[in-house]
């Protein structure tokens, strides 16, 4: 783990944060044309529902190929963030999203019950995230409602 050089704000934690959703908003490419593995340490730690935990930014880029590789389209819903600031290098990011998945389209609160929320908590220092955990339904069409009682007549 390398030695933290840098004293960050919240608000410039954040800025790095918006610039990782943007980019994937944008096809994995951040606002300065670069690659959104940019934005990770070297060691860093992503975790993905189904997925696991990708550690280094070898295999972050596997589980984002992965991933994204089942997604046509995103769109965050930036409007609709809300942010939890720790005062230390800890961000938790919830909100809401849209697109296209391989399996059909979704979108945040259509249905109540489907996917397009979701909640990441971030680590970030030295303006590169070191941790990123994802939380969410990766159910994104929500074709698994055969499993679930109160979805099976949906």
């Amino acid at each position: 783990m390398a030695l933290c050089t840098q004293t960050m704000t919240d608000e410039q934690r954040k800025s790095v944060a918006l610039e990782y959703l943007k980019a994937f908003d944008n096809g994995g490419v951040t606002s300065t044309g670069g690659s959104i593995l940019d934005l990770f340490a070297d060691d860093a730690q992503v975790y993905f529902p189904k997925w696991g935990i990708a550690t280094g930014k070898e295999e972050i880029g596997q589980m984002f190929t992965d991933v994204g590789g089942t997604i046509k389209s995103i769109l965050h819903h930036y409007s609709h963030f809300n942010y939890i600031f720790s005062g230390s290098d800890y961000l938790v990011l919830e909100g809401t999203s849209h697109g296209e998945h391989r399996d059909g389209p979704w979108r945040a609160g259509v249905p109540e019950h489907g996917a397009g929320r979701w909640c990441d908590v971030f680590e970030i220092r030295d303006w590169k995230i070191h941790r990123c955990f994802i939380y969410l339904d990766p159910d994104y069409a929500g074709g698994d409602n055969a499993r679930y009682p109160w979805l099976a007549d949906k």
